[in-house]
């Protein structure tokens, strides 16, 4: 069997902007079985990005041990790469710097790999170009797209190129995470993220719910997130005047997807959710601060308004989520 291997690190948001090169990479070897080098925590029976792509862009995945330093684990892992039998590669990495990428190529020489296609032998496609006097950085996947121009031109702007392929199954458990709204028409929000810096706070939250709830009083509210983010429901949720549907840390985050996927409007900060509602094509509403430079992490496609304040997260005000909501919801 003819094999690729492409190599890419990452969690969930990280994920989702590159689902336009899986697609196109899986356009481009519909023979090969393509297995993705990534990482897979110790706490996890599969890789972040399996549970986002599913197995139609992507077949497998092999553990990388991210950091190490061991070289037995090294070794061992370019055993599991030897044993493939291909000596062809996609790079399909975020910013590794210059250092980083040639420590890469040096290793995957050793491991056998011959064609190593999209590295960015350049710092300028290694990193986000900079927008001269606005300071904002270019988003990621269009540096992505510089650095892997050989697999051809992609346009990104087209939804098309960005679908999940949720499946039956998937579209299931999402309708069945939204019955206990009674079919009412549904905004969803996350309200977590891994990043204190990224966090825009309870009492914001609060006070959104209840300026949106007093004037969408009919609409439900779905909650998507993880398991740590359940006890914040419970804390909001007297804001909210309509049926609420808690599923932080009940769903996958494809099932979470087809779950969102019905959604009039969503609400979430810098974080994995918000790329998901985006990529199921849900308008969106981004709470960014000062954790990353305006544009590069921004939702890429769809009817999107994103509040940036590099003052950090909690500066941006209630009243402006309000008014970005409204305004999406007409």
């Amino acid at each position: 069997m003819k094999r690729l291997l492409i190599y890419r690190l990452g969690s969930l948001g990280d994920t989702i902007i590159a689902v336009p090169f899986f697609r196109r990479i899986a356009e481009l070897y519909p023979e090969h079985e393509r297995i993705v080098l990534t990482n897979i925590p110790i706490s996890s029976k599969a890789a972040p990005l399996l549970t986002v792509l599913g197995t139609s862009l992507v077949h497998r995945a092999i553990s990388y041990p991210v950091g190490t330093r061991s070289p037995a684990a090294l070794w061992d892992l370019r055993r599991r790469l030897l044993e493939l039998e291909t000596d062809t590669m996609i790079y399909l990495m975020p910013s590794r710097g210059l250092a980083g990428v040639y420590r890469d190529v040096a290793y995957f020489r050793l491991c056998g790999f011959r064609n190593l296609h999209g590295v960015p032998w350049t710092r300028d496609l290694d990193t986000c170009r900079v927008v001269q006097g606005s300071g904002e950085e270019e988003p990621e996947c269009e540096r992505l797209a510089r650095a892997l121009s050989c697999l051809g031109p992609i346009d990104l702007h087209d939804q098309a190129n960005w679908d999940l392929s949720l499946d039956a199954a998937e579209i299931a458990a999402g309708s069945q995470a939204v019955a206990g709204l009674g079919g009412a028409p549904v905004i969803a929000i996350n309200m977590g993220g891994k990043a204190a810096q990224k966090d825009w706070g309870i009492d914001n939250w609060r006070r959104l719910l209840t300026a949106i709830g007093r004037s969408r009083p009919d609409h439900g509210l779905l909650v998507v997130g993880a398991r740590e983010d359940a006890e914040r429901v419970q804390t909001v949720r007297d804001a909210w005047p309509g049926p609420v549907s808690n599923q932080c840390g009940t769903l996958s985050p494809r099932e979470s997807a087809a779950a969102i996927k019905g959604s009039r409007v969503f609400i979430g900060h810098d974080s994995g959710p918000l790329h998901l509602a985006s990529a199921v094509r849900v308008p969106c509403v981004g709470l960014f601060g000062d954790f990353n430079r305006p544009r590069k992490w921004h939702p890429y496609v769809g009817d999107n308004r994103t509040l940036h304040d590099m003052r950090g997260v909690r500066a941006i005000a209630v009243e402006q989520v309000v008014s970005a909501v409204a305004e999406l919801l007409g």
